[in-house]
C-alpha cells in the first residue's frame, strides 16, 4: 500500500474510467483484509438475512465517496462490507446486494485506516493504523472508537491485520515483526500492555522498502500466511514463535503482492501495479503452492485489496498515481472466483 497524500504527495459509464498512469514510486504496495473469521459466525439479528449470493441483484460496481481515497475492505455480518480510507482514516459501510452505503467513521484526529479485518461474535472491525504505529478497534454497528492500541513507534507502518479465534496479528511492512492482539471469551479485548512483538525470522528475507503487507490465517490458526511486496515471496509463519518457512510456488513470485485472502486452500494474492490477482492453490501444510490462473478485470485501476462473499470476490481500486486523488471516483469491482 501507498504512504498517505499526506506524506506524499465502471463499468458506471465512459466518463469515469482514466488512463492509469505509470507509478514511478516503486515502494507503492498494498494492503489486505485478513478474513479467517468470515464464515464462522451465525448471522446478527441487527441485519437483514442473506439472499442468494449469485443473485444478479449484486451489482458488478461498487461506488465510493468522491476522493475516498481506499485500501482496506472486509466484509463484516449479513451483505454489508467496510472500506478504510488511507488518507483521511473513514471507514465507509456498504451493502454489497443494493450498492449502497454511507461512511460509518468519519476521521479522528490524524488517524489512517489501511488494513481492516472483522470479529463476528463481537462485531468489531480491527483497523492497521499506517504510519502512526496504532491498531484501531470500531463498533462495526455505531462506528464508536472501543480501544486505540500503541503497537510500534509512529513512523514504521501497520499495514494489515486478520481477527483470529485467539488473537488479531497485525504486519508491519518496515520492521521484521508482527504485533499479536491476544483476545478472549467471544472476542474480549485485552489492556495495551497485553500486546505482544513477534519477530520474523527462520526463512524470512527482510529488504530495502516495503516488506510484509497482506496476512491471513485458517480458522484453526496453526499458521500465518504473509506476502512480501517486494520480493513477491509468500510465507508460512508460526504465529507464537515467529518462524517463517517460504511457500515454495516452484520459481514463480506475486511480486507487488498485496492484499491476500485463503479460502480453504485458495490463496488470492491481489498483486496491485500488475491489476491481477493471482490464484496459488497450496499443497497441504501449505508449504508448496502453485499459481494456476490469474483472475484481470478490465475495471480494474490498481487494486489493493480484496474480501469475498459467497463466489465472489471484491477488490478496492485504490487507483495510485491518479491525477487529483482528493475528488477522484473510487469504486469496489466485484469478480468471481
Amino acid at each position: 500500500m501507498m504512504l498517505s497524500n499526506r506524506d506524499k504527495q465502471g463499468r458506471i459509464n465512459c466518463k469515469r474510467r482514466t488512463v492509469l498512469r505509470v507509478i514511478s514510486l516503486a515502494g507503492i504496495v498494498g494492503i489486505g483484509s485478513g478474513t479467517a473469521l468470515a464464515n464462522s459466525y451465525e448471522h446478527n439479528s441487527r441485519t437483514p438475512p442473506p439472499v442468494s449470493k449469485s443473485s444478479e441483484t449484486f451489482p458488478d460496481v461498487l461506488e465510493l465517496p468522491d476522493g475516498f481515497q481506499p485500501e482496506g475492505i472486509v466484509t463484516g455480518r449479513g451483505d454489508t462490507f467496510f472500506v478504510g480510507s488511507l488518507a483521511s482514516g473513514d471507514i465507509y459501510r456498504g451493502d454489497l446486494r443494493t450498492g449502497d452505503g454511507k461512511v460509518l467513521v468519519e476521521g479522528i484526529d490524524d488517524r489512517v485506516a489501511i488494513g481492516l479485518s472483522h470479529d463476528r461474535r463481537s462485531d468489531y472491525l480491527f483497523v492497521a493504523g499506517g504510519e502512526t504505529g496504532e491498531a484501531f478497534v470500531y463498533d462495526a454497528e455505531t462506528g464508536d472508537t472501543v480501544e486505540e492500541y500503541e503497537l510500534t513507534d509512529p513512523g514504521s507502518f501497520v499495514n494489515d491485520v486478520v481477527v483470529t479465534p485467539t488473537a488479531a496479528y497485525f504486519t508491519d511492512s518496515f520492521r521484521p515483526f508482527l504485533y499479536r492482539l491476544p483476545l478472549g471469551p467471544a472476542g474480549r479485548l485485552p489492556n495495551q500492555n497485553a500486546v505482544e512483538e513477534i519477530s520474523l525470522g527462520g526463512e524470512f528475507d527482510f529488504v530495502s522498502g516495503f516488506n510484509t503487507n497482506g496476512i491471513d490465517a485458517p480458522p484453526s490458526t496453526k499458521y500465518l500466511i504473509i506476502v512480501n511486496s517486494t520480493t513477491g515471496l509468500l510465507y508460512r509463519v508460526d504465529p507464537e514463535s515467529g518462524r517463517a518457512t517460504e511457500i515454495d510456488l516452484g520459481g514463480e513470485t506475486v511480486r507487488n503482492g498485496d492484499g491476500i485472502l485463503l479460502d480453504g486452500k485458495t490463496l488470492y494474492v491481489v498483486r496491485n501495479r500488475d491489476n491481477l490477482i493471482a490464484v496459488v492453490e497450496l499443497e497441504p501444510g501449505a508449504t508448496q503452492g502453485e499459481v494456476v490462473r490469474e483472475i484481470t478485470d478490465p475495471e480494474f485501476d490498481v487494486p489493493t485489496t480484496i474480501a469475498e462473499f459467497g463466489s465472489n470476490l471484491y477488490a478496492v481500486n485504490a487507483r495510485f498515481g491518479t491525477d487529483n486523488p482528493e475528488s477522484a471516483e473510487y469504486d469496489v469491482i466485484r469478480v468471481s472466483k
